[in-house]
């Protein structure tokens, strides 16, 4: 059930919100045409629970790094 990878995924993330909003932006681009959307956000959340919390972690903060050097 999702429920049961929405649990195990958010270990890996500070908050709910920060793994809600990496889980849309991950399944936004891996999501295939003719696919399910929700296998495909299946997958993501299988995906940041399998990783590493600091992986998780340090690509998310890469990407924010990243978008306030674009900003500037």
């Amino acid at each position: 059930m999702r429920s049961d990878l929405v649990f195990d995924a958010v270990h890996n993330m500070k908050n709910r919100y920060m793994l809600c909003q990496l889980a849309s932006k991950a399944t936004r681009k891996f999501h295939k045409p003719n696919t399910r959307i929700q296998e495909t956000t299946n997958e993501v959340l299988h995906r940041i629970a399998s990783s590493e919390r600091q992986e998780a972690l340090t690509e998310r903060e890469g990407v924010a790094e990243a978008r306030r050097r674009v900003a500037a």
